[in-house]
């Protein structure tokens, strides 16, 4: 296995009228201890559910949540993730930040609230940007019932750190597609989802704008225009 980017978009590609705002970033940490370094899809899923977790978050939410302005900010420039890893004393000490650590199988991410695209934290900025991929020991099987689908598309090929960041996006742009009272039960459910790879025969279908999808904007490994994720919520299905 080879090192590879752990990163979101990071240098513009293309031009954007939003490259005129302050450009923010999300930062989301995994947690890659050598022995136990937790599976592929495990690491996707949880991903995603640190990043709604975020956003429903009342520190985000709420009239006077202390992260509001941030998120608004960071929402209203190009939607940057950056994913890093670390282990033992680097993970305690990204622990002791502002943040939220949500737990998958195995998997540990923690997310924190959006900050200026130059100015991490130093316990932050120290953490490794590429390191080892990650598999899934088991191939993970079909997606449970009745629960969102992060579908992956088949033909590209994506670091675990870049398409982690990509399953954010597009749980992201799932729930700024629902109500208030779909993404309440949602997150009250502790937002179940899975992440799957389409099927050559079924992406076209995925991809015909009826289901949001992400377009990668073509900063690190993948062309421009790319689509990475399509969100299939059970809201948006006839």
């Amino acid at each position: 296995m080879t090192s590879s980017p752990f990163t979101a978009p990071s240098t513009p590609a293309v031009e954007d009228p939003r490259d005129a705002n302050p450009q923010y970033v999300l930062p989301l940490v995994v947690r890659l201890e050598k022995a136990e370094p937790p599976a592929r899809t495990d690491a996707l899923e949880t991903s995603a559910r640190a990043v709604l977790t975020l956003l429903a978050d009342e520190r985000v939410t709420g009239p006077e949540g202390e992260w509001a302005e941030l998120v608004a900010a960071w929402e209203d420039a190009r939607i940057r993730k950056v994913v890093r890893r670390a282990r033992g004393g680097e993970w305690r000490k990204a622990n002791e930040l502002p943040g939220i650590t949500v737990t998958g199988r195995q998997a540990e991410v923690r997310v924190y609230p959006p900050i200026p695209l130059d100015g991490w934290p130093k316990e932050l900025a120290k953490l490794q940007v590429s390191g080892t991929d990650l598999d899934d020991p088991e191939e993970p099987g079909p997606a449970p019932d009745g629960v969102p689908v992060l579908w992956l598309n088949p033909e590209l090929e994506m670091s675990a750190g870049k398409t982690m960041a990509q399953t954010g996006h597009a749980a992201q742009l799932a729930w700024w597609r629902l109500d208030d009272a779909q993404r309440k039960e949602w997150a009250e459910a502790g937002f179940p989802l899975a992440v799957r790879t389409a099927s050559k025969e079924d992406w076209p279908a995925l991809t015909d704008g009826h289901l949001p999808v992400v377009r990668d904007a073509g900063f690190t490994e993948i062309a421009p225009g790319s689509c990475t994720v399509v969100a299939d919520h059970p809201a948006f299905r006839p």
